[in-house]
């Protein structure tokens, strides 16, 4: 790869584009200046991976795709562009053909499932009063407090969406595994790092939000698939 790739960060749910703030801070401190974080609809992904897709089409040069958490599966279904030259895996979900986020998480599910809840509109939240201890329980109260009243739900139908054809499949992968995570069991990522056979795996000691409590480190892995030949 002779050029920096331009990088393309998408978020997952209850949560969006602001999540990559202290990465984002990091990548550039690093000389990348091609950032670009997508705001995904969070309506299906259908719907999240044609916004990704719009986005990877306006870079003139190759892109590097980067997601967390639900933006996983996102970057499964939009990265099977000619322009895409790798993914990269933040705590998040892989679905191969056929499955699904939510068909993931009740196989084994984690630690905070119970304080996700449905609205009468049909959109999933975390319960403002369980957010720091189920998604980001290594922030501050006041951190924490601030990612909960901005959450973005997601419609609850966009759990049970399934992956058609996983990129992964076709292009380089990475995957950053949160060893104390509570919204993506654990085991889960290493069965999903596993399968996809990575360049690289790295397991911090992190919550769900690894790209805010351990930007420096999620960084240096973005970096790593940046530069890879």
């Amino acid at each position: 790869m002779n050029e920096n790739p331009a990088i393309i960060l998408v978020h997952g749910f209850w949560g969006g584009a602001a999540h990559w703030s202290k990465v984002i801070t990091a990548l550039a401190h690093k000389g990348f200046t091609k950032l670009h974080a997508v705001e995904l609809p969070l309506t299906s992904l259908a719907d999240d991976a044609a916004r990704t897709r719009k986005m990877v089409a306006q870079q003139p040069g190759p892109v590097l795709l980067v997601g967390h958490s639900y933006g996983g599966a996102v970057i499964t279904e939009a990265g099977d562009m000619p322009n895409v030259v790798g993914l990269v895996y933040i705590a998040a979900f892989v679905p191969d053909a056929g499955e699904s986020p939510g068909g993931i998480t009740e196989s084994n599910p984690p630690v905070a499932i119970a304080n996700i809840a449905p609205d009468s509109d049909g959109y999933l939240w975390i319960k403002q009063d369980t957010y720091h201890q189920s998604f980001c329980q290594d922030l501050t109260a006041e951190e924490a407090l601030v990612l909960a009243v901005t959450q973005k739900a997601p419609l609850g139908s966009t759990f049970g969406d399934k992956v058609t054809a996983p990129a992964w499949k076709k292009k380089p992968s990475w995957y950053q595994i949160s060893s104390e995570d509570r919204m993506i069991h654990p085991d889960n990522q290493q069965t999903m790092s596993t399968r996809i056979n990575p360049r690289k795996v790295i397991t911090l000691a992190a919550s769900h939000a690894s790209l805010i409590s351990k930007a420096d480190e999620v960084a240096g892995l973005i970096e790593e698939a940046a530069h890879a030949g």
